[in-house]
């Protein structure tokens, strides 16, 4: 029997934009080796691998692969991997399905939702801790992107974001600032070699449209820098780093983010936060749209 496989666009403003994503039925037990080519065949920032029976906490084991290796924890691919279990496995109006990542549990529901005046069923993923740790200086950063020091928002720290995989969160001055950057990876190699990511989460206050808040940007290396045209994980790390460094001076957010215009595949990607005895508590969502189904030959 082969193996089913869909194409989603996830964080999608309408039809072929968002962030697409492989999702693979692994009926077959595929090797690790036959996983990391196929999501190299897929060349999609992100392929995943969902068996297709529930384990004994009610969820499904996924597997993570980007076109090089395989991850812990990547936002887009826990929405549109639910989606399909919802529509394909499951088959069924499940108010929460269980994603078992290799380090985490994952609850994913869903929500009917407003958004741009049209009633919108939005997937949401509660993330895991993140953890703020190190900072860098503005110096640095602004070089290997070819920026200007002073592009750089100095009201919170550029500082690593990590649940699974880790970022550097970059607060930027203007969305003039966002569009002039280019992650050069020379450049970069002197954080990498101090222990940096080279995955960087960029965001600013101004906008392309005004009904949203944040306008943010994606770099990472998969066999050289390419650029995420939606970004779960980021958001989430954003949504810890808002908080944290009270950014906005308050707690309980729904904030719209827009991503991917450089990419020509613009995504609406929400973020929600609030602070709960004391804990923070962070979800991501966004609409998924089915664009392919096929199966693996």
């Amino acid at each position: 029997m082969n193996n089913q496989i869909y194409i989603v666009d996830v964080f999608a403003k309408e039809k072929f934009s968002g962030n697409p994503l492989a999702v693979v039925i692994d009926g077959n037990s595929l090797s690790n080796e036959t996983m990391q080519k196929i999501a190299a065949e897929m060349n999609f920032s992100e392929t995943t691998f969902v068996a297709p029976i529930p384990e004994v906490n009610g969820g499904y084991r996924v597997r993570i692969y980007t076109p090089s290796k395989e991850i812990a924890f990547a936002g887009h691919p826990i929405l549109g991997t639910a989606y399909i279990i919802r529509q394909y496995i499951e088959a069924s109006s499940n108010a929460v399905i269980t994603l078992n990542l290799m380090d985490s549990e994952i609850p994913v529901t869903f929500e009917s939702l407003e958004v741009n005046k049209e009633e919108t069923e939005i997937v949401w993923f509660t993330a895991p801790t993140i953890l703020l740790t190190r900072t860098v200086s503005c110096d640095a950063v602004a070089n290997s992107l070819g920026i200007r020091t002073d592009d750089i928002e100095t009201k919170a720290p550029i500082q690593m974001a990590s649940a699974g995989t880790s970022a550097l969160v970059v607060p930027l001055c203007s969305i003039d600032a966002l569009r002039r950057c280019k992650l050069n990876l020379e450049k970069y190699a002197p954080l990498l070699d101090d222990g940096f990511p080279p995955l960087i989460y960029l965001f600013t206050e101004e906008t392309h449209a005004a009904q949203n808040d944040l306008c943010v940007r994606f770099f990472f290396d998969a066999h050289g820098v390419r650029e995420d045209p939606a970004t779960g994980n980021g958001a989430a790390f954003l949504g810890e780093f808002l908080l944290e460094h009270n950014y906005f001076s308050k707690t309980d957010m729904l904030l719209r983010i827009e991503q991917g215009y450089e990419v020509h595949r613009p995504s609406l990607v929400m973020l929600k936060t609030r602070v709960n005895n004391g804990l923070h508590e962070i979800k991501v969502g966004g609409c998924v749209l089915p664009a392919v189904q096929g199966e693996l030959m």
